[in-house]
């Protein structure tokens, strides 16, 4: 083969696709199974492992026990994750983007195509999917109700925690308005794991820019008192757990549902929900 075949055919390749699958056995770290980014460490044997792993392994080749102290690192490798060029894990969502394998974790943390998971996720559901995917879950497989209004009340009955539980979810209800989906969310749970309270907020079931589009109140009232929450809708990506730890929600302490409804001495919580555009 001439010169010129020869760099060619180099010069096709650093242009080729290569998908994720292909670039699996050079790339995927023994240990962990995920794919290798640098920087990549080799054994004196050219075994290959990620730095976690490596650390993890205590400097010892998982491949030939051969010991790693001297960090030799596999410059063919890490020279690859620049050249190479793969698609992103969401294709089958849409995501046609062609990216340096060295950019494709970051790429996939933020692609708009990544699916969504189910925010119900107390009940143990793994659900994930588009939009359209969850609606249709939540309303056929979980019997949520769909309220095609952006103002609405939800009564919920007062629970009471025992301390060996982290939560317990009220059952939920999606809005339809403005074009989109709003998924509100309400329990009971505890803060900073001591002190028993009722929390409550509203997803955004979409893209975090969108999000940013919209405000929502959240209102209890009784016994001549009113308390108002108004906050910015939470992506469907945003994970629960952070939002009760920011407090950006609606937090009642357990004492005071029975002090609004003293006079009609009901047990249950009753939440005024609005949704609008800005």
């Amino acid at each position: 083969m001439g010169t010129q075949e020869i760099n060619h055919c180099v010069s096709t390749s650093r242009r080729a696709f290569v998908s994720p699958k292909d670039m699996k056995e050079l790339l995927q770290c023994p240990v962990c199974y995920d794919f290798m980014n640098r920087p990549i460490y080799q054994c004196c044997n050219g075994h290959t492992i990620c730095l976690s792993c490596k650390l993890r392994m205590e400097n010892k080749c998982p491949s030939c026990k051969q010991q790693m102290d001297d960090d030799i690192r596999c410059l063919i490798l890490e020279k690859m994750t620049e050249l190479v060029k793969v698609g992103c894990e969401y294709e089958e969502y849409g995501c046609h983007e062609i990216i340096p394998y060295c950019k494709k974790r970051k790429h996939e943390d933020s692609c708009d195509f990544r699916p969504y998971n189910y925010p119900h996720s107390t009940l143990g559901c793994c659900v994930d999917g588009d939009i359209s995917t969850l609606v249709s879950h939540l309303t056929n497989d979980h019997m949520t109700k769909i309220i095609n209004n952006s103002n609405f009340q939800r009564r919920f009955p007062i629970a009471y925690l025992r301390h060996d539980q982290s939560c317990s979810t009220w059952m939920p209800c999606v809005s339809h308005c403005f074009g989109e989906y709003f998924y509100f969310h309400a329990e009971a749970t505890f803060i900073k794991d001591v002190a028993p309270v009722y929390m409550a907020f509203v997803y955004f079931m979409g893209k975090e820019m969108d999000a940013c589009k919209y405000r929502y109140s959240l209102e209890i009232e009784g016994n001549g008192r009113k308390f108002i929450f108004e906050g910015i809708p939470q992506s469907l990506r945003e994970n629960r757990k952070r939002i009760k730890d920011r407090g950006d929600a609606l937090i009642v302490m357990r004492s005071l549902p029975h002090f609004l409804e003293q006079e009609t001495r009901t047990r249950c919580l009753k939440i005024a929900v609005q949704i609008w555009k800005i």
